[in-house]
């Protein structure tokens, strides 16, 4: 008699029969009816139980028997303890860390840390945290800006068994001060300019007994009143005294807690997400079978480093060698940066790239007749060629791209993009005129970062690639929403997720841990998709963030908002409506830069009108 795991292995390979039947020149097909692209899909289809005959759950062609859980090629690599420590062997005399700004605020060309130096800076702050009498477990604050710092304070905190607790800068006093008493926050990593602002609330938040000062200098750091119960130092001052008394590590296991990330709270009081260090191993491990790069490559670390994303995006920088580039901590001031660093990595959100899309199509719009006519004719050629799969001309960027891959320092060869949907004129456009990789992926806190994410060498822009290798993904029917998984021509539904990347549940929060994950273990996003061929997921809605108007008209927002952030004088826009009205109403936060060159435009326009309208008076 045949068991579960032989049973469920030969379905498997009844899914993977040859192609007998080519539906068109991209797209096939098995028996199972699931879609295959050049005789093997982006995904596999499965059932999550046998005897139901359902198939229903996805999984990445890559990893169709069993979910990626550890670095194929690095098995041994079970914690960020572990992937820090294979960076060092692997890469110690390779660049790290890099900044422009100097010790006396000046700022000049890139000055670079290497894995090695990284390393034994880490281990004295690690050794710093022990000598102030902070045991394994504890959690501790990061409450400043993208910087070398923050991930040598993260790097520690992975060596010596520590909780990292992200305090993002812009969330504001109030729920700063939740979480660190939320989550018993012992020690606080902050810049001087926060100080200030922890100093104000420092008596409410009892759990912290030590307050380190990032770049401050030591006769600068104010001194605490005597009855005080915490400690005031600067982050040179810890690092003497760890090298003065270096202690050994206290390496975590894969299981145990890595961070507690917590939410921005804007629907409540902020969630603390409980990650584990196998869940954000497996998610960049599941990731690396797709995404590969090489100690040559730069990247640049503007992304708050409080978000997933970026977080995940500094494993996989680790895991790889690559050198990490910091901005200013200006977004003014991104572009001179990206000029001196010219990175080859470069990851951002929709909005950024909206706002790249923008800038260029206007300058195109007023360049005049001739160059517009030549930039579209050269654009629509260029993108044909990569749509059919072809390498493009290197004439196309030598007579116009060039100038356009200058923007982002001219050597980029990846651009990934997250956090929400991208528009899919805007991919193509970014493919067209950086002629890179172009990869739009999908994720979330609560699953570790990646759940979904394009594939190489796939050019069909508007979705968001197959599931992370990681991961298993199904769609779940909204009745009340009218999606289902009969739906034609494709199935719809929530998006649910289960594996190696699901977090442990919400920190002290058993209630809402329950409401998102189901009794068979799946994590439900909210958020609907469905499945395209080729086992490719496409966002279409958000289950939560819905609402019906009084005539019965069902709006989903996101949709309208990003509509109106294509315009180039939208910087963000705020779409709201209810049950008792008919109309929507629309907050848009215009561009000042974009404005104030329109005005300038339009007024010169007016004083022509006006100047020629007086001379044919005069003329008459």
């Amino acid at each position: 008699m045949e068991s579960t795991a032989q049973r469920r292995l030969k379905a498997i390979q009844g899914h993977l029969v040859p192609i007998t039947h080519v539906l068109d020149s991209h797209v096939q097909t098995s028996l199972t009816a699931s879609e295959f692209f050049h005789s093997q899909g982006y995904s596999v289809v499965l059932p999550e139980k046998l005897n139901t005959g359902k198939w229903n759950v996805y999984r990445s062609v890559r990893s169709p028997l069993k979910l990626i859980s550890r670095f194929p090629e690095h098995p041994e690599i079970g914690t960020l303890h572990d992937n820090f420590m294979h960076a060092i062997e692997a890469f110690k005399d390779y660049n790290y860390l890099g900044t422009r700004v100097r010790g006396d605020g000046t700022v000049g060309e890139y000055k670079w840390m290497t894995y090695g130096e990284a390393g034994t800076v880490r281990l004295a702050i690690g050794s710093g945290l022990r000598h102030h009498g902070l045991l394994e477990g504890a959690c501790i604050g990061l409450y400043f800006i993208n910087r070398p710092e923050w991930l040598i304070v993260d790097h520690a905190c992975s060596a010596y068994s520590y909780i990292s607790v992200p305090l993002y800068d812009t969330l504001g006093p109030d729920a700063v001060k939740y979480i660190v008493n939320h989550a018993d926050v012992q020690a606080i990593f902050c810049l001087p300019h926060t100080l200030n602002t922890l100093l104000s609330f420092l008596s409410e938040i009892p759990s912290v007994r030590l307050v380190v000062v990032v770049g401050g200098i030591d006769e600068h750091v104010p001194s605490l009143p005597s009855n005080s119960q915490v400690e005031l130092i600067s982050f040179a001052k810890l690092l003497s005294q760890g090298h003065s008394d270096l202690q050994p590590f206290c390496p975590p296991k894969p299981e145990d807690i890595a961070t507690i990330c917590y939410t921005s709270g804007t629907t409540g009081t902020p969630k603390g997400v409980v990650l584990t260090h196998g869940n954000l191993i497996a998610t960049v491990a599941g990731a690396s079978l797709t995404l590969k790069f090489c100690p040559s490559d730069i990247y640049i670390s503007y992304l708050p480093l409080a978000h997933i994303y970026e977080r995940a995006n500094q494993v996989m920088m680790a895991y790889y060698g690559v050198a990490v580039g910091f901005y200013q901590g200006d977004n003014l001031k991104l572009m001179d940066d990206l000029a001196a660093l010219r990175p080859t990595i470069f990851c951002s959100v929709p909005r950024v790239y909206n706002r790249i899309y923008s800038g260029i199509m206007n300058a195109v719009q007023t360049s005049g007749v001739l160059r517009k006519r030549l930039f579209n004719a050269v654009y629509n050629s260029k993108k044909q060629v990569i749509i059919s799969g072809r390498n493009p001309s290197p004439m196309w960027d030598r007579l116009v791209f060039n100038k356009i891959k200058g923007m982002l320092g001219g050597r980029v060869h990846f651009m990934g993009s997250g956090a929400s949907p991208l528009s899919p004129d805007v991919m193509d456009f970014l493919r067209v005129c950086f002629g890179c990789q172009v990869i739009e992926g999908y994720g979330m806190t609560e699953t570790s970062c990646v759940i979904s994410c394009m594939d190489k060498g796939d050019n069909l822009s508007g979705h968001v690639g197959s599931p992370n290798p990681a991961c298993e993904i199904k769609l779940v029917d909204v009745p009340e929403m009218n999606y289902t998984s009969e739906d034609q021509p494709y199935p719809r539904g929530e998006i649910c997720v289960r594996g190696p990347v699901l977090f442990q549940g919400y920190y002290k929060d058993e209630v809402q841990t329950k409401e998102v994950i189901d009794g068979d273990g799946w994590l439900h996003t909210g958020d609907i998709g469905l499945w395209l061929p080729g086992g490719r997921l496409k966002i279409i809605d958000r289950k939560k963030n819905i609402f019906k108007l009084a005539q019965g008209e069902y709006i989903a927002p996101e949709k309208i908002e990003n509509v109106y952030a294509k315009c180039k004088f939208v910087s963000q826009c705020f779409i709201y409506g209810d049950s008792l009205n008919s109309c929507l109403v629309a907050i848009v936060s215009v561009d000042p830069d974009v404005l104030k060159d329109w005005a300038t435009s339009e007024a010169i326009k007016v004083i022509s009108f006006l100047y020629y309208t007086l001379l044919k008076m005069l003329a008459h």
